[in-house]
């Protein structure tokens, strides 16, 4: 068998696999998800969706010998399901769908150590995690570093890998928890697997990105730097990994440091996609992780109603009837659609303004006490926490609920001018981030920071700043490490997603649209050369 050259599943999809199923006896194939984030039901276009996976799944199932289902983490956050539910719909779920090995994402600590604990006790399938050690905290016992599945009297090894939670994961939800590297825990783990029980395939399942971020280990160095890693299975960075991709940035299949092929995978975001790789497992000798047959296939409406879990649809309804509530609510309207994804732009400029005006809201009021002195006051918010487009007409309130779905809350804080100019060439150099109308950050042609402006006028570096902004980012997460360094004076209660409900209630009770300001915040200056 040959990796795949075409996006057949994408044309042909659980059909064609299940027709070509059953013709090597003794076939394993690896069924794969990640960053599902609590897409419990497809999307707009009709993808992804757990009703219609299972469905695939289970036509796998049927049509195959040896068949082991994974997920690379991020099963939760990012819809209402988990906003309300806090995960009571999501990991029951993954057991009604049978998973055999699951890793943690850095999503599942997002209401603490505690809460992932209890509800990754509740799993039924091998809980992975060989870097982290829970030692001392109430996740201690609940996770192993690797496990051993057999098909046909070949053993196949699976190793957890997670991501640094530093500048990731907020500090108070993984406390007591110790970080093992990446690369060095990993290639220990696979080389006892390989060497030590015998395992003819070794596979990491990874929740470190293909992307690289503020410098941390992505699977392709994983890969690179490992002797006996045969497969990644990875997460984190939403990418859409195609099995004939053979670019520099995204490759189905890298060489180890040993010089032999290893398969990287990963299947995009919130299970509009499930991952099949396709072993023969009476040619495994002969045949390299570059022989496997790999696919995406896409999630879709392909199986009628009828063809569908009737117990696993019983168990959504109740949830789903409270949710279709909330987003049936009309709250205000946009006057165009607005990309969640985009690093600069009218998003992340309307919600960085929105911070901006609340921040001098709370410093004019303590202005107005005698607390501070006027200084210029700066919104900064994180594309990051941006999780859904803004609709063009009419917005719902499970719309904004559901695209600001973390537990955050506004702050005000002081931060020197050095950190703030170092805060934003991290920005810069990511590609931007949400600041607001009264910065302009003017980067040099490699996208460095070569000035800040705060109200037209260069940043002074031994000043003292004012940033709005949430208390994420003012942990110094999300990379923008610096910002930690800031003192906060101020610290809201409700969520943020509640001020950002009384904006919009206001906009509409004034009659105003949602309208985001368009213009780049972020400017390179070309040099002439």
């Amino acid at each position: 068998m040959k990796l795949i050259t075409t996006m057949r599943s994408l044309a042909l999809g659980a059909s064609a696999l299940i027709a070509s199923a059953g013709v090597l006896a003794s076939d394993l194939v690896i069924l794969h998800t990640n960053d599902t984030h609590s897409m419990i039901d497809p999307d707009a276009s009709g993808r992804g969706g757990v009703l219609q996976r299972k469905a695939i799944i289970d036509s796998v199932r049927k049509a195959e010998k040896n068949v082991i289902l994974v997920d690379a983490g991020d099963v939760v956050q990012g819809s209402l399901y988990f906003k309300f539910f806090g995960g009571d719909v999501e990991y029951p779920l993954m057991n009604m769908m049978d998973y055999d090995i699951q890793i943690l994402g850095n999503h599942e600590f997002d209401n603490g150590l505690k809460e992932m604990a209890d509800h990754y006790r509740t799993l039924k399938a091998d809980r992975l995690s060989a870097n982290y050690d829970f030692t001392g905290t109430p996740a201690e016992g609940i996770f192993k570093p690797y496990a051993i599945r057999e098909a046909d009297g070949r053993k196949i090894g699976f190793i957890g890998i997670n991501i640094d939670p530093a500048s990731i994961i907020a500090k108070s939800c993984y406390e007591g928890m110790d970080f093992l590297p990446v690369c060095e825990t990993a290639d220990r783990y696979a080389s006892m697997l390989k060497n030590e029980e015998g395992c003819d395939l070794v596979v990491a399942v990874t929740h470190i990105g293909a992307v690289k971020e503020n410098y941390k280990d992505t699977d392709y160095d994983l890969a690179r730097n490992s002797k006996d890693i045969d497969i990644i299975i990875g997460g984190h960075s939403h990418t859409v990994i195609q099995p004939d991709n053979a670019s520099k940035d995204y490759p189905s299949v890298v060489s180890n440091a040993a010089g032999r092929p290893v398969l990287v995978t990963q299947t995009g975001k919130y299970g509009r996609n499930l991952g099949c790789i396709k072993i023969d497992l009476d040619n495994l000798q002969n045949d390299t992780p570059a022989d496997f047959d790999y696919e995406l296939i896409a999630v879709t409406d392909r199986f009628a109603p009828s063809q569908l879990d009737s117990v696993m649809a019983g168990f959504i309804t109740p949830y789903r009837e409270q949710i279709d509530v909330i987003n049936a609510k009309v709250i205000g309207r946009s006057d165009e659609m607005m990309d969640n994804n985009a690093r600069v732009g009218a998003y992340p400029n309307w919600i960085s303004d929105f911070a901006e005006d609340f921040g001098r809201n709370i410093a004019d009021s303590l202005a107005a006490s005698g607390a501070l002195l006027p200084r210029p006051i700066i919104g900064m918010m994180n594309v990051g926490g941006i999780r859904h487009p803004m609709p063009q007409g009419d917005v719902t309130l499970g719309e904004i609920l559901s695209t600001f779905p973390f537990a955050n809350r506004m702050l005000l804080m002081e931060l020197k001018g050095a950190d703030l100019m170092e805060t934003l060439d991290i920005a810069a150099v990511k590609g931007g981030e949400g600041v607001s109308r009264s910065v302009a950050v003017v980067t040099d042609d490699d996208s460095h920071m070569r000035r800040v402006l705060v109200d037209g006028e260069d940043v002074d570096p031994d000043a003292i700043y004012y940033v709005s902004t949430i208390d994420y980012l003012a942990g110094g997460n999300d990379d923008l490490i610096p910002l930690g360094r800031g003192r906060v004076i101020w610290r809201d209660e409700p969520e943020v997603s509640e001020r950002i409900l009384e904006y919009i209630t206001r906009l509409t009770a004034l009659g105003l649209p949602i309208a985001g300001d368009p213009r780049p915040r972020f400017v390179k200056e070309v040099t002439v050369k």
